[in-house]
């Protein structure tokens, strides 16, 4: 004789209690191990209550920020004070040990432009591909930005950018994957049955902007400063799979499924010890909607090969109440390739083993010619070997 448990949980969605998530667990067995089955039931209940209190209002974002440019901020287009183009690719895989997992991909590319109309300024332009899939539904979502920016030198020693970018959104999901609670009936899942979920759409498009401003600082040929803000949905799209809007009938409120702006604040540097060491401390926060993120900590490129063509990077970062991310690397005169871990350090440890992301940075950075490779040297003096 098999007894059966089904549980249904109830979660907000952007901690609006108007808009509710309904999952139904089964777990079926014999009637002594019924105690083991809801221990693992309020386990599996545990591990979805601390992902969604995480990722409501997460948007997509790499560790790495500072090899993410493009999507950290719109100004860092065309901002290469070393070179005078950029190619890269990011790849993050989050959650590999729990039934969420997050898989990232972007690439992107810039170049500086028109550096002979403006006297000590140039136009940077450039773009990026992103591509996010998440859950048993594949809810997918693919942007595609153009991005321009404007740079200009004040005097000898300061840099500053403003910049933008526009884009194309796509969310779409697999609802044929989902079960619910009308299709259980009594004894199994019917996947045959109707859901009851009116669905609008499993695909939505919507238009996105974000906007930014930086500053550089270059007081010696051994030190680098660099700070910058962004907006991002800065248009407010609404992004949702249904028709109309939810009245939360405890609040009064009417939800409309309006993105909420994500406001980015981050801050680096290079300083040179000497002639084999140069240090890049790093500062990260943003807030959209209810949450927050802030992440601090420091990478370091070791000189292998004296002259600086090879080269051995190796940090450590710390987000706050959610992970360390220890961070290994490699340098080959203009290709650098970066892997990080997200060692999972809040409550979630205990369901996931700490296990928590992997990512990896491939970025190439050149130059049109010999004559601009001096030109930058002289204008934007960074540290380097």
């Amino acid at each position: 004789m098999e007894d059966v448990i089904m549980i249904q949980v109830y979660t907000t969605e952007n901690n609006k209690t108007g808009l509710m998530r309904r999952s139904i667990f089964i777990y079926s067995g014999n009637r002594p191990g019924i105690i083991a089955m809801l221990h693992r039931c309020a386990a599996t209940i545990t591990v979805m209550i601390l992902m969604i209190s995480l990722l409501h209002a997460q948007d997509l974002h790499f560790s790495q920020f500072f090899n993410s440019p493009l999507t950290t901020n719109p100004a860092n287009t065309g901002f290469l004070p070393e070179n005078d183009y950029r190619l890269g690719a990011n790849y993050r895989q989050q959650w590999t040990s729990i039934p969420a997992q997050f898989k990232t991909i972007s690439i992107f590319g810039d170049a500086q432009a028109f550096r002979d109309r403006f006297e000590s300024g140039w136009v940077g332009l450039g773009g990026a591909i992103l591509r996010d899939v998440a859950g048993s539904g594949n809810l997918t979502s693919t942007k595609v930005y153009g991005s321009a920016a404007y740079h200009q030198m004040l005097g000898s020693t300061g840099l500053l950018s403003a910049g933008f970018n526009l884009g194309w959104a796509n969310k779409r999901v697999d609802v044929t994957k989902f079960t619910y609670d009308n299709q259980w009936n009594g004894k199994f899942f019917d996947a045959g049955a109707p859901s009851g979920e009116n669905f609008a759409a499993t695909s939505i498009n919507y238009l996105d902007v974000q906007v930014g401003l930086n500053y550089a600082y270059f007081p010696s040929d051994n030190v680098y400063l660099h700070a910058g803000v962004s907006v991002h949905h800065v248009n407010s799209p609404k992004e949702s799979f249904f028709s109309s809007a939810v009245y939360d009938t405890l609040t009064g409120e009417l939800y409309n499924n309006t993105i909420a702006r994500r406001y980015i604040a981050f801050a680096d540097a290079m300083i040179k010890v000497n002639d084999r060491v140069i240090v890049s401390p790093g500062a990260y926060f943003t807030t959209q909607a209810r949450a927050r993120e802030l992440t601090l900590g420091l990478h370091a490129n070791y000189n292998l090969s004296g002259d600086g063509e090879t080269q051995l990077i190796a940090g450590l970062y710390y987000r706050y109440g959610d992970a360390a991310i220890p961070m290994l690397g490699f340098q080959w005169k203009s290709v650098k390739l970066m892997f990080s871990y997200d060692a999972t350090m809040s409550s979630l440890k205990t369901y996931n083993n700490m296990y928590g992301a992997s990512e990896f940075a491939l970025l190439y950075n050149g130059f049109y010619n010999q004559y601009n490779q001096n030109l930058r040297s002289t204008q934007c003096p960074v540290p380097k070997f």
